[in-house]
């Protein structure tokens, strides 16, 4: 008698490379990370033997998961990566310059078909189909980590413009003239301000030019990081909270620029600075509502992300996987 036993279901990979560090994980169709890892972007100043360490890793986690048979495909989400080609262009956050072809890369490893957006589009996707974004149309995400990233829903669609780039929140001016971005080199963007990067700065700029008192002054200048300042906020310091309001009536302008261009229902913030709750949000949400014009007033939410952050990435990397074929 012939077996009537079904082929295992479909799996999607998902692999998010941050600045810092890369995640990857094997997916479900109902979005269940069946397994996943990580390891350090930073340390591989050439992408061909980052490539090689993350096949290793992957390939792994392949064997466990049933094999490449059941494989349909690998999203990848990562800065400045370019939907329509396939290739990440002059990231500012990650070691490898210029224009990488990191999907024919991971193609010509893995023998499966590879889709790449942008980490923060990858993670609006994921937001779309898994999080507090499911069902709606309109809606931006920003992603809070080593850099802002943002991903804009219109109509149901992520706006990729006509070369790819489009939505990249993170690289508009919010202060003329101001901090200078390291991987830029423009003046006064939200990134140099609204990031964990920022933070840190904001700090080392206030314990310079004030006399507050600050458990943070105990701490050599280069140690100085987001979670310390975090820390001191938490405890009741005064010129941590501080850096919280300043950060937030930034990134609340910012807001308010990008609810004026694109109406969206919600914006959706992720990532490490959202740990801070309404150390950051109060002061968001304030700026941005003082900062509207009385149409866009009370009408827009801002979120927390519902996604487990060690998941939200690779969710939304693994959604573009679905899509092949």
């Amino acid at each position: 008698m012939a077996s009537s036993k079904a082929s295992p279901e479909p799996l999607a990979i998902g692999i998010d490379i941050g600045g810092t560090g890369t995640k990857y994980g094997i997916v479900d169709r109902v979005g269940n990370v069946l397994f996943s890892g990580s390891m350090s972007t930073k340390k591989h100043a050439q992408v061909e033997p980052f490539i090689d360490e993350l096949y290793k890793k992957v390939t792994e986690l392949i064997d466990k998961a049933g094999g490449v048979g059941r494989m349909k495909g690998i999203g990848v989400g990562a800065p400045n990566g370019n939907f329509y080609t396939g290739t990440v262009e002059y990231a500012p956050n990650l070691p490898w310059k210029g224009i990488i072809p990191l999907s024919k890369l991971l193609q010509d490893k893995f023998k499966l078909p590879v889709i790449l957006t942008n980490d923060a589009n990858a993670a609006a996707e994921g937001e779309m189909i898994y999080g507090a974004a499911k069902g709606m149309k309109d809606f931006i995400m920003i992603t809070l980590g080593t850099g802002v990233g943002s991903g804009i829903v219109a109509n149901g669609k992520l706006i990729y413009g006509h070369d790819g780039f489009a939505g990249e929140l993170g690289h508009t001016i919010v202060i003329p003239d101001g901090r200078v971005h390291e991987g830029t080199g423009k003046k006064g963007s939200l990134e140099s301000y609204a990031s964990a990067t920022g933070v840190r700065l904001t700090t080392l700029e206030m314990l310079k030019n004030s006399n507050t008192p600050s458990a943070l002054r105990k701490i050599a200048a280069d140690e100085i990081d987001s979670k310390k300042v975090y820390d001191a906020a938490i405890a009741g310091d005064e010129l941590a909270k501080s850096v919280y309001e300043f950060t937030g009536k930034i990134l609340g302008l910012a807001l308010a620029n990008a609810v004026m261009f694109s109406s969206p229902e919600a914006i959706i913030l992720f990532g490490g600075l959202t740990k801070a709750g309404e150390l950051i949000l109060k002061p968001t949400r304030e700026s941005m509502e003082a900062n509207l014009i009385k149409v866009f007033q009370n009408k827009v939410k801002i979120l927390v992300s519902h996604l487990k952050e060690s998941d939200a990435a690779i969710l939304g990397a693994s959604a573009l996987a679905w899509e092949v074929g």
